[in-house]
């Protein structure tokens, strides 16, 4: 639940300072100043962020027919094997969806370059995919150099990578394609760094998480996450405070902040942490965990990142 505080200090802002605070380019925290996070980056430039092992993220595409598709891209990265594996449909919910997977072997792809036909009951789904010049950063997704385009009936439903269009001229152009969820799975330290786009039209923002601990200084174990090297929010007494929430202000949009760090401290042989992001439209007081229940416009399109934190012990 929110804070009275934080329902308080709503009520008594006006629609002028909300407005003031939706600057398109600003990151700013759900209070009635602008101004109150801080400027100060979260890690020295020495600190190395952890490790993400895999990232999936779900795409909605709407084709020409008004037909709309769930699409589940995963990248994935070990010691020795990399994969892509590609879903459709809501996940775990039809067990005969088509699905593709890129194997692996010896840190290399099999098959760096090629297609494959898929098998549907209502539609013709093509994978089409060349991972022969790409670049990788720390993580399993490439940067650069690549290109994955899933055609639909013909019709590009999606395109990762390089612009496909020159490539299929044939075929009908992308239709509407919005990202509605991304899923990390990282492992290391206490420092997580990624990138988020919280809507379509937004910019890309550099997220970091990090847990102090008492090895530099302090008391007891605090949780910082910074968006664009400004601090959003600091939770002190972590060990006591291991679950909670924060509204930030990122785009113009209210983005729900949630944390779960309960197995960090009481389970730390199996359990991992959890962060949650997700936009959230109006000033609703609900969290966008209740929303669920709520009837909502099916043309809506909201973003939520999750984070999976595992954490060497």
């Amino acid at each position: 639940t929110y804070s009275s505080s934080y329902i308080l200090s709503l009520c008594k802002m006006n629609m002028s300072d909300i407005i003031s605070c939706f600057n398109e380019n600003a990151v700013n925290v759900s209070h009635s100043s602008c101004s109150s996070y801080s400027n100060n980056a979260c890690i020295s430039p020495s600190v190395t962020p952890s490790t993400q092992n895999s990232v999936s993220s779900v795409y909605k595409t709407t084709l020409s027919n008004q037909k709309q598709l769930l699409i589940t891209v995963t990248w994935c990265k070990s010691h020795s094997n990399q994969g892509l594996n590609v879903t459709f449909g809501e996940e775990n919910n039809n067990p005969l969806a088509p699905s593709f997977r890129l194997n692996t072997n010896s840190r290399f792809f099999r098959k760096k370059k090629g297609s494959k036909m898929l098998e549907s009951e209502d539609s013709k789904v093509e994978v089409f995919w060349d991972l022969s010049k790409a670049k990788y950063g720390t993580g399993p997704e490439p940067v650069e150099g690549f290109y994955v385009a899933i055609l639909v009936d013909a019709e590009i439903g999606l395109a990762l990578g390089e612009d496909v269009t020159k490539k299929f001229k044939t075929k009908t152009l992308l239709g509407n394609v919005s990202l509605l969820s991304r899923r990390e799975h990282c492992s290391g330290n206490a420092v997580y760094a990624t990138k988020a786009q919280f809507c379509d039209t937004g910019t890309r923002h550099d997220i970091l998480i990090r847990c102090s601990g008492e090895n530099e200084g302090l008391k007891a174990p605090a949780l910082s996450v910074c968006i664009d090297k400004k601090t959003v929010i600091r939770v002190k007494r972590l060990q006591w405070n291991f679950r909670g929430n924060h509204t930030i202000f990122v785009d113009g949009l209210l983005v729900d902040l949630l944390w779960d760090v309960h197995n960090w401290f009481f389970n730390p042989a199996s359990g991992y942490a959890v962060f949650m992001f997700r936009t959230r439209s109006g000033l609703d007081s609900r969290l966008w965990l209740e929303e669920k229940i709520a009837q909502k416009d099916k043309d809506r399109v909201e973003f939520s990142l999750l984070i999976y934190a595992y954490k060497n012990t």
